[in-house]
């Protein structure tokens, strides 16, 4: 880990902007504690930049509850170089929502399994370094970003004890699939009236998943809309689970 900068912001706690194995980042630490502290990793769409002041008040949620949180940039996205196949992708992806017609699959592999392929490495290989720093110990939650994203790496990665998934992106079917294999206690936030997704799709997913503890929040409203009161509830599942 190569911190770049670092500052103190509420109570103590440090902001360090990061590179992991290259990949930019950012990391957030409570003030000293006798135990190791967990840690949520923090998922968004893309574009560290853009999604710094939603990432910063959720990391603030986490550090109140005593846990560390990072964030990574996304393959393609913020200052990463670009992919023109997942450009040519999500250009076919919005024609056909324009059009009205079904999104087929073969977008949907093309768009999110690159994705998927090179984001997962790049989070097992930050756990490693971060898990590594002085007063982080895990367990390890996840929360929200690209939700075939959580669902491999909750599959693969037997440090991830709980996820909060937000269902709101088109999955592949060999994402769904894998989700059979996920075990650990889930919290998934659905957007009724999303109006880019799927919505069939996204409760197959909840029942694709494998884990014997999974809740799921369904509320009214588009993509955007997820209701404030949702970040209590994502509190007490993490609390529940990480300690």
């Amino acid at each position: 880990m190569q911190t770049t900068s670092e500052h103190r912001i509420d109570d103590g706690a440090l902001e360090r902007r990061s590179t992991l194995g290259g990949v930019p980042g950012v990391l957030w630490t409570p003030p000293p504690a006798p135990a190791p502290a967990p840690l949520v990793l923090l998922g968004h769409p893309g574009g560290l930049a853009r999604m710094y002041p939603r990432l910063l008040a959720r990391a603030r949620h986490c550090l109140a509850a005593g846990y560390a949180a990072a964030a990574l940039e996304l393959p393609g996205a913020g200052e990463r170089p670009p992919s023109a196949a997942a450009e040519a992708a999500r250009a076919d992806l919005h024609r056909a929502l324009a059009a009205g017609r079904p999104v087929d699959d073969g977008i949907v592999d093309r768009l999110v399994l690159p994705l998927v392929e090179a984001a997962v490495p790049e989070w097992r290989a930050a756990l490693d370094e971060l898990l590594a720093l002085p007063g982080l110990g895990g367990p390890v939650g996840i929360s929200g970003g690209i939700v075939s994203i959580g669902v491999r790496l909750a599959a693969v990665d037997p440090r991830v004890a709980a996820a909060v998934l937000f269902a709101g992106s088109h999955v592949p079917r060999l994402v769904l699939e894998e989700a059979r294999r996920v075990t650990v206690p889930l919290l998934v936030l659905l957007q009724w009236d999303d109006e880019g997704n799927d919505r069939q799709a996204a409760l197959d997913l909840f029942d694709a998943l494998g884990s014997r503890e999974k809740t799921l929040h369904a509320n009214t409203g588009g993509h955007t809309g997820v209701p404030a009161f949702e970040a209590d509830d994502v509190d007490r599942f993490l609390a529940r689970h990480l300690g």
